[in-house]
Parts: structure tokens; C-alpha cells; sequence
């Protein structure tokens, strides 16, 4: 079976891609082509992902509380200070790669204002502007801008410019590699130990506290596997909370909570967005694979499948903001939200990655491949399908099979459905109460009259979730199946 796989990459990889998208489109429509033959079975199948959702649901409340917790008990730790009694301490460097493509020089230069407020020594901290050489001359006008506002704050701060190159994909993986192989000479250059650098991939509006590089250090520094690891903080789309419309605002919420609910479930935790890791990590698995768009949790599994079972993401108990999706006009904000997910959601092309590496991978053990892969298959085809099932599921029967409707079975399913929905609804108080302590002071410009809304908005969850969630993702699927690759585009925000 390996040497099969190994012999036909190609071969293989678009067979999964037809494989998973299609068991997408069979799972949304189960209850409409099997409901003639076999409506029973759906009902179980129906009344079982409604089961699931709750456990989910009461798993994500209870996670994210627990997280919430730790976010402030750890903020108020001093980590220079621990950081500090650490043999090697002295040795430590953090390069931050910022890739960015004609983004705003005000989201750039509040990104590294924020990198400079560090409590961690700056001449150890080393900036990479990662640039995109398509932009042209406005690219070379940004850099310079923030290098002569910037250069004499940090150890160093350079540019480099990303080429087009045959058969690399745009968009933020490959313009980091390019990056970070510049990265790697320039560490060499200085006569700087490679094994004491760590690298944090940075979004262009990722505001980083104040204690991350102080708290890093620490957990790099006690951490016998760290050349194994990621380290993560929870990045909150809150930056722009109180300027947003109503269903971007609460789709950032819904976003928060999920995050951290992921902080607490480190043996499932992968990184997102903004992360760090050792340069030795990612030189030894060759930097960010270059034919791929969302990389995050792609480079997970590139490493995961290149090392072993020692890979993981070690959460960091602070918090990164970053802006949600703004446009001049609300439906721009509304398209660019859409393609955002949309792009978020072509993480799918993970799944056939995984099984292929997988299948070749085999000196890890059994156990820990497989479990990797059917998380990442869950997730992604969890996105489309849950708002799907959860809110047209369980009518379909009846309104398919109408005998089905006069036996017991149909004649409650709606009923059944609903009551365990209507529970699972209770969680949302808790989810409510952290959203509330989490985001951002309501500003003077946000009229108190239009607070209510902020309690009314969780009503509009199940449409918002249907059309800025599930129907991009189900968007992504389809593409993929039918072979129309995803063009990066940079998510518009004001």
C-alpha cells in the first residue's frame, strides 16, 4: 500500500479530493435520497448529530470557561522575570515573519508598535517585512516607511520580496518561506545559535501582548521537546469589535469562544492564524510547504507526519487580536466575509494531504496517525454540513416520506430534535457571559440604545453561521471536487 501511494501522489491526492468533498454533498442530502427507502435510519442518524451537537456544544462551554480562567489567572503573571532565572536566557532570539500584501501601513505599523511595547529585550527581537514583489513599488514605499520609523527599536528589521516562482501558490505560505529562508542565512550571518531562535508567523494586524516573547521564552526554555513544538495564543478577532456590522460581530464572537475552547484540549490543539516555533523545527521540515493557501494547519501536519507523535501545540495563556473583516460598504463586508471563510474553509485540501501521509508516514505509529487524520476530517466536514442537519434535517422525512410521518417515530422526530436543540440552546448563556468579558470596552461612539442588540444577535446565530459559514465552506468542497483551484485574495479590512 505505501509504495502504491508513494508511486502515484498525484493520482491519489485527487481521488481523496473528489472522495471527501462528494461525502460532503452525500451527508447534507442523506435525508432527502435515503428517506424514501430507509427514513428510520435517518431519523436515528438525524437524532444522533443532534446528540453529537450537544456534546459539542457543552464540551465548547465547559473548555472555553476553563480557558477564560487561565487567560486571567496567567496574565498576571510576571514572565521576564521567570523567563530571566533561566539558564540560556541570554541566548534566546524571536524573528517574527509579517506577511503582508498591499495591506494598509497603519495595520503594519500598529503591528509592530505593539511587537516594540515587548517586555522582552528588543535587540534580541529580529522582524522580517515580508513582502510580495507583484506589489511593486507601493511595497518598497511601505517597507521604508516602517524600517526608518522602526529600524532602531528592534535587533534588526529587514524586507525581503517574494518573486513569483512556476508552480508555488500565492499567498502567505509561500511568501514565508521565501522569508524564512532568508531568515535562515541572515541567523547564520549574525552567528546567532539557530537552536535558541524561534519563529512566529505574524499576520499583518496581529497586535501581540506585551509578556508573549517573555512568556515564550519561558516555555521554550523549560520545554525538553521544544524543537517538536508550536506555541500558541488564542487569536480573538476583537480589534475592530464595536465598528463591525451586526453579523461579522457576532461570527468574530462565535470565533472567540471556539478558540478558546481549543486552548483547553491541548492533545487536539493546532495552531491558528499567528504561532510560533523553533527555526530548528522548521528548517528540518523544509519551511512552509509553497503549493498550499491556509498554512497553519498545514505546516502542523507537514511536521506531525516528518517528526512524529512528539509534535504538538503548547497553548500560551495570553491573548493576540486581530481585526475582523470591515469593506467600505456593507456588501462589500458581506462579500469579503464570505470569501474569507471561503478561503479558511479550502483548509480541506488538508484532509487528502493527511491521508496520503498517512498511508506513507509509517514509521509513526498506527494509533497517532490515525487519530490525527480523523480529527482534521471531522472538523472540515463538520463546517458545511452541521447548519444543514441541525436545521433542515429533521423535517426532510416527513416531507419526503409522508407514511413516515404518521408512525411514531416521524411523528416526534421533529419534536425530539427540537427539545434537545432548545437545551443545547442554555450553553449559549455561558458563551454570552464570556463574550462579555473578553471584548473590548463599549466606546463612547457606540450609542448604549444599541446594546440590546448585543443580546439579540444570538437569535440571527443559525442564519448567519448558514450563510457566512456553511455555505462558503460548501463553496471550497464543491471547488475542490470539481478540480477549480482557490485564488488567494486578501480579506478587505478598514
Amino acid at each position: 500500500m505505501r509504495s502504491f501511494f508513494l508511486k502515484y501522489p498525484e493520482l491519489i491526492t485527487r481521488i481523496f479530493e473528489i472522495i471527501f468533498p462528494l461525502s460532503t454533498w452525500l451527508i447534507i442530502t442523506l435525508p432527502v435520497w435515503l428517506s424514501p427507502f430507509h427514513p428510520a435510519m435517518v431519523a436515528y442518524f438525524i437524532l444522533g448529530f443532534n446528540v453529537y451537537f450537544f456534546y459539542k456544544s457543552f464540551s465548547t462551554a465547559i473548555l472555553s470557561t476553563t480557558s477564560f480562567i487561565k487567560l486571567r489567572q496567567y496574565s498576571s503573571i510576571n514572565w521576564n522575570k521567570l523567563a530571566k532565572k533561566l539558564p540560556n536566557f541570554t541566548k534566546i532570539h524571536h524573528a517574527i515573519i509579517i506577511a503582508n500584501y498591499k495591506e494598509n501601513t497603519e495595520k503594519v505599523r500598529a503591528t509592530l508598535q505593539y511587537l516594540a511595547k515587548q517586555d522582552f529585550p528588543l535587540k534580541r527581537i529580529i522582524i522580517v517585512l515580508a513582502m510580495e514583489e507583484r506589489e511593486g513599488e507601493e511595497a518598497k514605499k511601505r517597507a521604508k516607511v516602517l524600517i526608518k520609523e522602526f529600524g532602531n527599536k528592534f535587533g534588526q528589521i529587514n524586507v525581503t520580496f517574494h518573486p513569483n516562482i512556476k508552480g508555488e501558490v500565492i499567498g502567505k505560505a509561500s511568501n514565508s518561506a521565501w522569508a524564512a529562508r532568508f531568515l535562515s542565512s541572515e541567523i547564520r550571518r549574525k552567528k546567532i545559535d539557530p537552536d535558541f531562535v524561534t519563529v512566529t508567523s505574524c499576520d499583518a494586524d496581529s497586535l501581540i501582548p506585551s509578556q508573549y516573547y517573555s512568556y515564550l521564552t519561558y516555555l521554550f526554555l523549560n520545554d525538553k521537546d521544544r524543537y517538536f513544538h508550536f506555541f500558541w495564543a488564542p487569536v480573538l478577532l476583537y480589534s475592530n469589535f464595536w465598528e463591525v456590522p451586526l453579523p461579522i460581530r457576532l461570527q468574530a464572537t462565535v470565533s472567540t469562544i471556539v478558540r478558546l475552547a481549543g486552548l483547553s484540549r491541548p492533545d487536539t490543539l493546532i495552531q491558528i492564524s499567528t504561532y510560533s516555533l523553533s527555526l530548528n523545527m522548521l528548517e528540518k521540515i523544509g519551511y512552509w510547504d509553497t503549493n498550499i493557501i491556509p498554512e497553519d494547519w498545514h505546516i502542523f501536519l507537514q511536521a506531525f507526519f516528518t517528526l512524529g507523535e512528539k509534535v504538538k501545540t503548547i497553548p500560551i495563556y495570553l491573548t493576540i487580536s486581530r481585526d475582523a473583516v470591515n469593506g467600505t460598504s456593507l456588501l462589500n463586508t458581506f462579500k469579503s466575509r464570505y470569501e474569507q471563510e471561503k478561503r479558511w474553509a479550502w483548509g480541506i485540501t488538508d484532509v487528502p494531504y493527511a491521508v496520503h501521509r498517512f498511508f506513507t508516514a509509517t514509521e509513526i505509529p498506527l494509533l497517532p496517525r490515525l487519530f490525527r487524520v480523523v480529527y482534521v476530517t471531522e472538523n472540515h466536514l463538520l463546517w458545511p454540513t452541521s447548519s444543514f442537519l441541525l436545521t433542515l434535517g429533521a423535517s426532510i422525512p416527513a416531507l419526503v416520506n409522508p407514511a413516515f410521518s404518521r408512525t411514531a417515530l416521524g411523528y416526534n422526530l421533529p419534536k425530539m430534535s427540537g427539545l434537545i436543540l432548545t437545551i443545547t440552546m442554555v450553553f449559549m448563556i455561558v458563551l454570552i457571559i464570556i463574550d462579555t468579558k473578553s471584548r473590548p470596552k463599549r466606546p463612547a461612539s457606540f450609542s448604549v440604545a444599541k446594546t440590546p442588540l448585543l443580546l439579540f444577535q444570538w437569535i440571527l446565530l443559525p442564519i448567519i453561521q448558514f450563510f457566512f459559514s456553511a455555505l462558503p465552506a460548501l463553496d471550497a468542497h464543491t471547488r475542490l471536487m470539481f478540480g477549480k483551484r482557490l485564488e488567494y485574495k486578501v480579506t478587505e479590512k478598514i
